[in-house]
């Protein structure tokens, strides 16, 4: 097997590299360039993405005749991971989440109409978006079968009463992706529908405070009580939400991955000049035996969540559906990105536990990583399930 980049890709990907080291990472160090909430403030976002589209490296994920670079999972998978390694960078490119998951699953999905009135101005950066499904309980988390929001048909129009949480984005959102139960079908009962903003009969009830940074817009509780949907705002068939969550999500959780792995490097990054310095006992961090076993058991998780990340990426490039595949991807990733943050600031000590560097940010950022789109648990669950339909027959090759 060949892991070897094609050498304009491997340009491109030096490319981000540079601009991030250039532009991302040196913002990082002006506190005034955050907001509130912790991520960056809109001024310097703005500059930082006015140069990114200059440079010509500008929504990777979505395709050029939507404004974006089209580039496949492959290629996303090695230039989100250089983006990455700033935690300004995947939003000043617009390929952070959740917009670069709805821009995806809008591009597959949408129809010319749609992709010119919602997906244009997400791509364009004019518009943030927000998919909303999670609600609390008893209704739909990892399972969308348990959905409780309703949708019900009157002419032409959807009428939605219901109840969400934790969207992330939200509060910042113009352009929403909304998953109701418009049926008791258990596999044709959920719909996927667009709408905006302004309209009414829907509120953010609250913006649910979190332990780490957030994403633009936060995470939010939402209330359904009436809100109006034409049909022709209708993405896909009726009845085929369950479809549009699978579209979404999969290759979603794999951009996840990508922006997990670059972070984890970058915290080893920052670690790495410390423990070279560092001396104790007469020798420098870098010289223990045991500070070496900590870092090469963080360069070898690294390493395996690449490669299960570009696994998934080649076989969504060819068209196949890897839930296995995605799911290793998922859970490996987001344990190691939690484990590497956890030995870097180890490796640091009090200097990595303070604000001095960006580990405390990503670690309190990391511990969300085996939660998001599917606890580790339940993709823990997917892949018993399919070991013990396949047996043996999962290791095949090819």
């Amino acid at each position: 097997m060949d892991f070897s980049l094609p050498p304009d890709l491997d340009q491109l990907r030096l490319r981000i590299r540079a601009f991030v080291d250039e532009h991302c990472i040196p913002a990082e160090d002006d506190p005034k360039n955050y907001d509130a909430h912790e991520n960056i403030a809109e001024a310097p976002l703005q500059a930082l993405r006015a140069k990114a589209r200059a440079a010509g490296i500008w929504a990777m994920q979505t395709s050029k005749e939507q404004g974006g670079m089209g580039l496949g999972r492959v290629a996303m998978a090695a230039c989100y991971e250089e983006m990455a390694r700033s935690i300004f960078g995947p939003v000043s490119f617009n390929s952070a989440a959740p917009d670069d998951g709805n821009m995806m699953l809008l591009d597959t999905v949408a129809t010319p109409a749609q992709k010119e009135r919602w997906l244009r101005p997400i791509v364009d950066g004019k518009v943030r978006s927000a998919f909303v499904m999670t609600e609390p309980m008893p209704g739909s988390g990892s399972d969308p079968s348990a959905m409780l929001t309703g949708a019900t048909k009157r002419g032409d129009t959807w009428l939605v009463k219901g109840r969400k949480w934790f969207i992330t984005g939200a509060d910042g959102a113009e352009h929403f992706i909304l998953m109701a139960r418009t049926s008791d079908d258990k596999r044709r009962g959920l719909t996927a529908f667009l709408f905006h903003r302004d309209q009414p009969g829907w509120k953010i009830v609250r913006r649910i405070p979190i332990m780490g940074p957030e994403e633009h817009g936060g995470h939010c509780e939402v209330d359904f009580d009436g809100l109006e949907i034409r049909d022709e705002n209708r993405l896909m068939g009726e009845g085929d939400g369950l479809k549009v969550t699978q579209i979404r999500l999969g290759p979603a959780r794999l951009t996840h991955c990508m922006r997990w792995l670059g972070m984890a490097k970058r915290a080893l990054e920052i670690a790495t000049p410390y423990v070279r310095e560092r001396v104790s006992f007469g020798h420098t961090l870098a010289q223990h035996e045991g500070v070496q076993w900590m870092l090469g058991e963080a360069v070898m998780q690294i390493e395996i969540g690449r490669l299960l990340t570009m696994r998934a990426a080649r076989k969504l490039d060819q068209g196949e559906i890897p839930r296995a595949e995605l799911s290793m991807a998922k859970v490996h990733v987001a344990d190691t990105l939690h484990r590497v943050v956890d030995t870097a600031i180890q490796l640091m000590g009090a200097k990595g536990y303070s604000r001095d560097t960006r580990l405390e940010w990503m670690y309190r950022y990391a511990r969300q990583a085996r939660l998001v789109d599917g606890a580790s648990e339940v993709h823990k669950m997917v892949l018993a399930q399919q070991y013990l339909k396949q047996g043996g027959e999962m290791w095949k090759w090819g």
